[in-house]
């Protein structure tokens, strides 16, 4: 356990953006399962519509520094991708 006061601050501080991490986080991985899922049951007028609200989960977990910019653009292409593949089949 801290000793200090800033120490017993600082652990409440780490405490909070771990929760809040955490939320985010979960909320960007339930969503990019959702999408797969459209994806992989052709419903790509449902999945279309999610997009746009997956992408800005996504750009704002990198933004809050919880994903690094290239696995956010990462995750973006990838998803762009599934949905060509699956436009074009």
């Amino acid at each position: 356990m801290p000793q200090t006061k800033s120490a017993k601050k600082r652990m409440k501080q780490s405490e909070k953006k771990t929760t809040r991490n955490r939320q985010i986080e979960s909320r960007v991985k339930n969503a990019l399962k959702k999408f797969l899922q459209l994806t992989s049951q052709k419903n790509l007028e449902e999945a279309k519509k999610q997009l746009p609200q997956i992408i800005t989960l996504i750009d704002s977990a990198a933004s809050k520094g919880i994903w690094h910019k290239n696995k956010a653009a990462r995750m973006k292409a990838k998803l762009m991708k599934k949905i060509n593949v699956v436009n074009k089949v």
